[in-house]
């Protein structure tokens, strides 16, 4: 990360919320994923501390929905650097689950391979290959969602999509607007909602205080096409957060909102 950057600068910001021990995870950084013309792709694997020997843990993805190029170029940091990552990687580690964050050159693509690679190497990675979850918030979401949208990801068991741009349903444009202006990976043009898996558990959360324009409209619009479809969904409405909360919002409803993501992974992807 950016030596160079304040203290107060969006890259150095961790979850408002810990969780005693979460600084002890076990964090296996820079594994290759996948080597390109441009040289490896990364990515960090966070184990809880006192994981079994032997055991296979059921992992999350933090989706990269930004080149990591342009994204350094914006925040100074790769963003598996980021503190957000870090932080987020921690709590899930000292939850009982892997938590995943890696580089890209390609988002799509270079998702592709992670997941690819993490199934073929989950013995080695201590990983159970067929419980999965994603997690994205902003503009990843958009990427988050096309992945599980593809064919043959059963594996995927459920996603957390906080404060997300999410489907252009209906007639609006706002996504694809958004994805112009902001440079994030958004391959969901002519997709609805009718193209996610209808058993797939997920948890969206909504800021109230949302500065995006376009965001919160298509949060709306998703959540009506979820519930006309039966889709097992759990929402949350922090009516005074504002975008990215988890980071800069400092309250109690911050931080029970940071709970029951942590709660909703752990029940959908570590069931007792």
């Amino acid at each position: 990360m950016s030596e160079d950057a304040p203290s107060d600068h969006i890259s150095k910001k961790r979850a408002v919320y810990g969780i005693a021990g979460m600084e002890n995870a076990t964090i296996r950084k820079d594994v290759v994923y996948h080597t390109t013309a441009a040289g490896p792709l990364t990515m960090d694997v966070y184990y809880p501390a006192d994981v079994t020997s032997g055991a296979r843990l059921p992992a999350v993805v933090f989706v990269a929905g930004y080149n990591d190029v342009g994204y350094e170029k914006m925040l100074g940091c790769k963003f598996k650097e980021m503190a957000m990552s870090v932080s987020w990687g921690q709590l899930t580690a000292v939850s009982g689950l892997v938590a995943i964050a890696y580089t890209n050159r390609e988002p799509a693509a270079d998702l592709d391979s992670l997941i690819q690679h993490v199934r073929q190497n989950a013995d080695a990675l201590r990983i159970d290959a067929n419980r999965i979850g994603v997690f994205a918030c902003s503009g990843n979401v958009p990427l988050a969602l096309w992945a599980l949208m593809q064919e043959g990801r059963d594996f995927l068991t459920c996603a957390v999509l906080l404060y997300g741009f999410m489907l252009d349903i209906d007639g609006a444009t706002g996504i694809a607007e958004a994805a112009q202006l902001f440079r994030f990976t958004n391959p969901n043009a002519g997709k609805a909602i009718d193209d996610l898996p209808q058993t797939l558990p997920l948890f969206v959360v909504r800021a109230g205080q949302e500065e995006f324009p376009h965001l919160n409209d298509s949060i709306d619009r998703f959540l009506a096409k979820a519930l006309l479809r039966n889709q097992p969904i759990t929402f949350v409405n922090h009516r005074t957060g504002p975008h990215s909360f988890d980071l800069l919002q400092d309250s109690e409803t911050s931080r029970e909102i940071i709970r029951q993501v942590l709660s909703f992974l752990r029940s959908h992807l570590a069931p007792t």
